[in-house]
């Protein structure tokens, strides 16, 4: 036997060790069905390790009125229920946060798939054990069969029940240990008639529904199943950690070695059947040789074995070594394979020289491993290695004109120099086609060298004749040298061609990967995909992405936005089913395409089409790696730039409510103030009027009226705000005085009790100015209140109007502290406000200046916050209307 590679421990396994490690251990009371005593032995283990001084917690346990199961609870420390309010009922459920707090070293919690009722942190009980597991707690918990999510379908079959409450089969893998609790039908069924299950009616209906004989011997055998499906998931798990080789026969294990020859079908259907009888897991394997390049036919016929073994249900594996019976031998231990399929050929010849099989050297090295020959006695040779066609012999020509040429060379040398050794001329000639051309021109040129040498240089020469023994002997050896030569450089020609083009596959997926990386959204990846396959295959190609419930054109190259109804019908079913569709497929082979999903683990993010028209060749081996390759960089990146897209949504939204929130909490800030001022005037009023002085009576009234304008004025705020981002501002333009619109912001200003001082500036000969008079008091009347609002009790503010061309200038400036730098960029932001300094003003919800600005360019005009003057400070605010394009009054 070959010794094989030390034996080395999975990363897989190791990492799955390491994420153990830190969290509680789960044990897994499993049951067939109901009543086989999951409770009862999960409690008896607790009693035994309370015995042993272990700190142990009973979180829940569910004892149905079974009066044993009560009694072994008695004695450990039980864990309060926590009340939870549900259709008027007050629910006890286990209290999670309780049991985090308290941190025993073991906690039982009965009935894993149950469905915790609406107020708790979780939905179901498996998600609080999850909880447990990652705080360090180990944890002691039961279940049914017919609580395995992937069960559930099958379970209905058998029992006509649907089970609502399942647990995902992805859970199961957290149980460290899994205990199987099992009893016969018959002792079931007795203990369902003595009321140890159910009550008497209830246990009356169970019978003659679920707990049928036939029921409960299904049931048994789907939870031993699941049972020695984990174990066995375990031993190969600790083996691989353990660098340990198999195989160990707890379980079996097939493994079909696939070639590129016309039984590789046959191998895999045959290898499903065994694999059905022994009820084991199985593989397909195919080894490439480094260098090695398949023809077309050899490539296809390869390509289908595989995607039928996928379909049947096998793990596919690729393995790349130069001794295939090793690299077969040594997978196989690595995975705990137990049986080996292989095919071997009957040869109707007898030849002795001929190399081992592949059967016959895994017989002779395997060893502990059963190995299963199939023979296909009626079927034709192997397909051989086709020489190169001698009519596209270019490579031949230049192989036969190199012998040639030394042939000459060594002629006229040895007139002039006496050479020891003619043939190294000969060993150049079968030299350079190898590495030109390849090995069979090397080849043809080693034997032409042979013939050449003997004819030419051996006595006596011009007859292949060979007088002296030693020169037979020197002849000989010169053609196994040549031959060799010519083997090895053309090898290693073909060796650096497919290196090369692997090379350069690699660089372009490395480039298409840097491409994707920088790529904002679908549809720019939908793009670059489409095109970046079309260079790579010379094939026209689509992408296609799920939109409003179908499948819509994302991109094409070249640009195409249609697709006929079989190919339509084709990516569809690809899409829906993650399997490929189309043209080269067993599914609507005629579509004239072939549609393979774009899918990453759980989920789905389109679909990829490739033309594959009838006249077109097949895609090679390299090529179809390439575009698995493609496709799955492509995938990911669909997946990235639609989580971007999400996340983007996501903080849309979020700043959306919180825009939402800020401006709630102004308008009840800014509301709140005048309100009670009203209710304040108006209560007084109310509760005392008769007795108030009239010049009370009437100051509180002016209170009312004034406090209700302010209100007017905010509600008009936030109603243009509202109207202007939604682009429905309409203006009711009038020529209008601006000096006297001026002096009536001034004066409303006053009235509502500002205290600076006002100064209002008008230019002579000022025009009018077509706008809606309304809106510009409201634009104007912002930016002095925010000039009230800032400045200063004592301020000083000025208002200057005058005409430039066709426009019309109006500048408010005071003596304030002015507008800190860092609020200067944005004082026309929404909600830009300021503790005190400037900034929006308004009504102090953050909208006035943003208001005026909307205003001021809906009419056509600019606002434009002014540099503060050099030892003025203050803030000064520009303004620029259109005076209007009618005539002037």
């Amino acid at each position: 036997m070959t010794k094989l590679e030390t034996p080395r421990a999975s990363p897989d396994a190791l990492i799955s060790a390491a994420e153990r490690e830190g969290r509680g251990r789960l044990r897994l009371f499993l049951g067939a069905a109901p009543g086989v005593g999951k409770t009862f032995a999960m409690l008896q283990a607790a009693k035994a390790a309370r015995a042993a001084g272990r700190d142990i917690l009973v979180g829940i346990v569910e004892t149905h009125g079974r009066a044993e199961t009560a009694a072994l609870v008695e004695g450990l420390e039980v864990l309060p229920r926590r009340g939870i309010a549900y259709k008027g009922r007050l629910i006890g459920e286990f209290d999670l946060d309780a049991a985090l707090q308290r941190r025993p070293a073991l906690i039982l919690v009965d009935e894993y798939a149950h469905s915790n009722v609406p107020g708790a942190r979780h939905p179901k009980r498996w998600q609080d054990v999850a909880e447990l597991l990652r705080a360090g707690i180990d944890v002691w918990t039961t279940m049914n069969v017919q609580h395995v999510t992937s069960l559930n379908d099958v379970v209905q079959r058998i029992t006509g029940v649907r089970v609502r409450e399942t647990v995902p089969d992805t859970t199961l893998g957290l149980a460290d240990e899994i205990v199987l609790v099992d009893l016969p039908p018959d002792e079931l069924i007795r203990r369902l008639a003595e009321g140890k299950v159910y009550v008497e009616d209830t246990a009356a209906r169970a019978t003659q529904n679920f707990f049928k004989p036939s029921n409960l011997t299904a049931l048994r055998e789907l939870a031993l199943r699941q049972v020695a499906a984990r174990v066995d998931s375990d031993l190969v798990e600790r083996m691989q950690g353990g660098a340990i080789e198999g195989p160990w026969a707890a379980g079996e294990r097939l493994l079909v070695a696939l070639g590129p020859d016309d039984r590789a079908e046959r191998l895999v259907r045959g290898a499903k059947r065994l694999a059905d009888l022994l009820d084991a897991p199985w593989f397909a394997v195919t080894v490439e040789r480094p260098g090695a390049t398949l023809g077309e036919a050899p490539s296809a016929r390869l390509d289908a074995a595989l995607q039928l073994a996928r379909t049947l249900g096998a793990e596919v594996v690729q393995l790349v070594a130069h001794d295939l019976p090793s690299e077969i031998l040594r997978f196989s231990r690595f995975e705990n394979v137990t049986q080996i399929v292989v095919g071997k050929r009957r040869h109707r010849r007898f030849r002795p020289w001929r190399a081992l099989s592949l059967a016959d050297a895994l017989v002779r090295r395997a060893d502990g491993i059963s190995i299963h020959v199939v023979t296909d006695a009626g079927a034709a040779e192997s397909p051989r290695r086709p020489w190169p066609p001698l009519g596209a012999g270019a490579a031949y020509l230049a192989a036969a004109g190199g012998v040639a040429g030394a042939t000459a060379l060594g002629t006229v040398l040895l007139r002039f120099v006496p050479l020891p050794n003619v043939s190294m001329l000969y060993l150049l000639a079968v030299l350079a086609p190898a590495l030109v051309f390849g090995v069979w021109p090397a080849v043809f040129a080693s034997f032409l060298s042979f013939a050449a040498y003997n004819f030419f240089f051996i006595d006596p020469t011009y007859t292949f004749t060979v007088a002296r023994p030693h020169e037979l002997l020197a002849l000989a050896i010169f053609l196994i040298i040549a031959v060799t030569i010519s083997a090895v450089a053309g090898r290693a020609r073909e060796q650096m061609r497919v290196a090369a083009q692997r090379t350069r596959a690699a660089r372009r997926l490395y480039r298409f990967t840097r491409t994707l990386s920088a790529l904002p959204d679908a549809g720019a990846v939908a793009e670059a995909v489409a095109g970046e396959i079309n260079a790579a295959l010379g094939r026209a190609a689509v992408v296609l992405l799920p939109r409003e419930g179908d499948l819509a054109i994302a991109a094409a190259w070249p640009p195409n936005d249609r697709l006929d109804t079989p190919a339509r019908s084709a990516a569809r079913w690809s899409f829906d089913h993650d399997e490929a569709a189309g043209a080269g497929t067993g599914t609507l082979p005629s579509s004239g395409w072939t549609f393979r999903p774009l899918a990453l683990p759980g989920r789905r993010v389109g679909v990829l089409g490739v033309e594959e028209a009838p006249d077109m060749a097949a895609l090679g081996l390299e090529e179809r790696a390439l575009l698995e390759a493609l496709a799955e960089q492509a995938a990911a990146a669909l997946h990235r730039a639609q989580l971007s897209t999400e996340v983007g949504e996501a903080r849309t939204a979020a700043e959306t409510e919180r825009v939402r929130n800020i401006l709630l909490a102004s308008i009840s800030h800014d509301f709140r103030t005048p309100l009670a001022s009203v209710l304040g005037a108006a209560s007084s009023l109310i509760d005392y009027g008769e007795r108030l002085a009239p010049e009370a009576r009437l100051d509180l009234l002016e209170q009312v009226r004034d406090e209700a304008r302010h209100l007017d004025q905010m509600v008009r705020n936030l109603l243009a705000m509202t109207r202007l981002e939604a682009g429905a501002l309409d203006l009711n333009r009038d020529w209008i005085d601006m000096a006297e619109g001026l002096n009536r912001i001034v004066a409303t200003a006053s009235k509502r009790g500002a205290t600076q001082r006002f100064t209002v500036e008008i230019a002579k000969g000022l025009p009018l100015v077509f706008a809606d008079q309304s809106l510009i008091d409201q634009a104007l009347g912002n930016v002095v209140a925010n000039a009230v609002r800032h400045a200063g009790r004592d301020a000083h503010v000025t208002l200057a109007a005058e005409a430039s061309g066709e426009a019309m200038t109006i500048e408010i400036r005071d003596d304030g502290p002015g507008v800190p730098q860092a609020l200067r960029a944005e004082v026309f932001a929404k909600f830009t406000r300021a503790k005190r300094g400037a900034g929006d003003g308004g009504d102090s919800a953050g909208l006035g200046l943003a208001i005026t600005r909307g205003i001021v360019e809906a009419h056509g005009g600019t606002v434009e916050l002014l540099p503060e003057a050099a030892g003025r400070g203050g803030a000064a605010f520009r303004i620029r209307l259109p005076l209007g394009d009618g005539s002037r009054p």
